[in-house]
């Protein structure tokens, strides 16, 4: 239903989705009436392993992490599978256990093994028919043509803009259901990104604060035809902003009162997260 859901709203119109990085995080961005949600490779590194996005990340991180957020929300989720973590037939086990685990669309990449963060330079990107292959690959092993395949290519930094475009075209032809084009620098190759595909297929725009991307509204973005924007490092940059604030005053005033007004009490967590119903739940049960 998640993954129809989500099809619906592409072939609607635009799909705005925040990232999120565990169950909390997509449960409060779902309670803020977001249609669909990104589970961003570097937000699980950022959090999970408090390092960067340079590969450290696993497939079974990122299952896990998949499977503990669509236990919890409705939502469909856009999950980052990086390369597919090696070569086609990882990428089969990659997309069959993401899809099993409840991905909405699934995404892969032409980085070479291990990635980078793709607004990081020192990037390299692997030759087109490899990736091609392993688009093939995941389109074959999905179970279900509702699970969708989002190609990412990370060229333009390498190769330039045109050679970025024409894989793009390669990828659409191996299957791929939408395209992500990374870290398009100026308005200019945003507008070339989506004079040549958006009338085909979703276009993803990738909002990273201060990385290379020019960062815009998500109206003025699918005004220019990107059909899903995503902003999906920003909720961990605003987490460790507030992390910062909140134990900086901890630890200068030894309490957190100074920080009361910046932050839910006992009953007001317990009300986000469903306390209340869960325990109602748990009362139908007792003998």
């Amino acid at each position: 239903m998640h993954k129809q859901n989500l099809q619906a709203q592409l072939a609607g119109g635009a799909v705005l989705a925040p990232g999120v990085y565990d169950a909390l995080s997509a449960l409060i961005a779902e309670q803020a009436g977001f249609g669909a949600l990104y589970l961003s490779g570097a937000s699980i590194a950022y959090t999970r392993l408090g390092r960067s996005d340079i590969g450290l990340t696993t497939y079974s991180e990122v299952e896990d992490t998949l499977a503990r957020i669509t236990e919890r929300v409705a939502t469909p989720v856009i999950v980052d599978a990086d390369t597919g973590f090696g070569n086609a037939l990882n990428t089969q086990r990659t997309v069959r256990g993401l899809e099993r685990a409840g991905a909405a669309m699934i995404q892969l990449e032409d980085q070479t093994f291990p990635k980078r963060c793709g607004h990081l330079d020192g990037k390299a990107v692997i030759p087109t028919a490899e990736m091609c292959g392993k688009l093939r690959a995941a389109v074959d092993t999905r179970a279900q043509a509702s699970t969708l395949i989002l190609a990412r290519t990370d060229a333009l930094a390498v190769e330039g803009l045109e050679a970025a475009l024409d894989r793009a075209d390669s990828y659409l032809e191996a299957g791929a259901d939408a395209l992500f084009i990374e870290a398009l620098r100026t308005p200019e190759q945003m507008q070339a990104a989506c004079s040549r595909f958006a009338h085909r297929v979703p276009l993803l725009a990738n909002m990273v604060e201060g990385g290379k991307t020019p960062v815009q509204s998500a109206d003025a973005l699918t005004a220019l035809g990107f059909r899903i924007v995503i902003f999906p490092g920003g909720t961990a940059r605003a987490v460790a902003h507030t992390l910062q604030g909140y134990y900086a005053s901890l630890r200068q005033h030894g309490t957190t009162a100074p920080w009361r007004e910046g932050m839910l009490d006992f009953d007001g967590l317990n009300a986000v997260i469903g306390t209340p119903e869960l325990l109602e739940r748990g009362r139908r049960y007792e003998g």
